[in-house]
């Protein structure tokens, strides 16, 4: 497995890369998740496939990956809506430099823990780009999602959905749906597409690296 780190359009790149790799994952990646990246590939180290992995930068968690814009929900910064510009880096930017780093035609699959499981998401209901959705922890209660999801067909083959068994405990009322949510995402998604809910013992805040990895493990074992 090889890594190697590079800028591309002022965000920062972290590629990892197994010999002739049969499928690319995606992932948006804040700070902290940068930090547990070594860990979330060794916890990827009997996936089914060859593969690569890429992590993007995000530098603004709630304004880049939103679907469009919403008030707080905690705290006091809201929702900027701009995850079809970062849509539009993963396509035209990401995509083509990867392709001509790793010199192979992947299979793709987008994917990420939290807000970044919702924009895999959404993402796939605006592109037919990616075989596969890995959404560990997704923030399906964004308000306005369910609404936007039975409308709009996830175009991905396969997705994999995962919640912590204690996340619906959230203090903040919104927040707390999020299992009735996932619920009725998984629901809509099982007429016709290959989907599994994975419930995971604990909080929003517990194992994120290694529930990433078994999303990502997933779909290479789904696709292949």
């Amino acid at each position: 497995m090889r890594k190697q780190c590079f800028e591309l359009d002022g965000r920062a790149v972290t590629l990892y890369a197994d010999d002739a790799p049969q499928i690319l994952f995606l992932q948006p990646v804040d700070e902290h998740d940068t930090e547990l990246l070594d860990a979330e590939i060794e916890a990827m180290r009997d996936c089914a496939l060859p593969f690569a992995l890429a992590a993007f930068e995000v530098k603004d968690w709630n304004r880049d990956l939103s679907p469009w814009e919403a008030p707080p929900v905690f705290g006091k910064v809201p929702f900027g809506g701009m995850a079809e510009e970062t849509l539009s880096f993963v396509l035209d930017r990401l995509l083509p430099e990867l392709r001509t780093r790793l010199g192979a035609d992947m299979m793709l699959c987008l994917g990420g823990y939290s807000l970044a499981g919702l924009f895999a998401l959404w993402a796939a209901t605006r592109t037919d780009a990616f075989s596969g959705v890995a959404a560990a922890s997704p923030s399906v209660w964004f308000p306005g999602w369910m609404e936007y999801v039975q409308e709009n067909s996830v175009q991905a083959k396969a997705v994999y959905l995962s919640l912590g068994d204690r996340e619906e405990r959230a203090k903040n009322p919104l927040m707390a749906t999020v299992s009735d949510c996932i619920r009725e995402q998984y629901a809509l998604l099982q007429a016709d597409h290959i989907v599994t809910l994975e419930w995971n013992p604990g909080s929003h805040f517990q194992d994120s690296e290694k529930r990433t990895a078994r999303a990502f493990c997933w779909i290479a074992a789904t696709v292949s």
